[in-house]
């Protein structure tokens, strides 16, 4: 993984796919988009469906996605929970998850 934004400057220059793998080549990133393009779901559920997650892993994720403006936090006024949904930049996702899964069931 690239460390340093100077690294992934030096590298992702104008790709267009480095750039897309830089913002979310990470499993559970993708995992968490996988999940959030089913429907919202709040943080436990996430959690739950993403089995060996750790909470922390699953937070300093959500944020990274939020900071990109993959994700959203909404929050209700008479509830504690908030939920996470995608935005629609990270509904855009949704044929890069189908062909990863075409992809996975075919050759994997």
């Amino acid at each position: 993984m690239l460390r340093t934004r100077s690294q992934r400057k030096k590298l992702c220059g104008e790709c267009p796919v480095a750039r897309v793998a830089d913002l979310v080549g990470d499993p559970c990133s993708l995992l968490i988009i996988r999940d959030l393009l089913k429907s919202p779901r709040r943080f436990g559920e996430l959690e739950d469906s993403l089995g060996g997650m750790s909470p922390r892993t699953l937070t300093i994720k959500l944020r990274k996605l939020e900071k990109e403006r993959l994700v959203a936090r909404r929050s209700f006024p008479r509830s504690a929970h908030a939920h996470y949904e995608l935005t629609n930049k990270g509904a855009a996702f949704n044929k890069v998850v189908d062909a990863m899964r075409a992809y996975g069931r075919k050759y994997l």
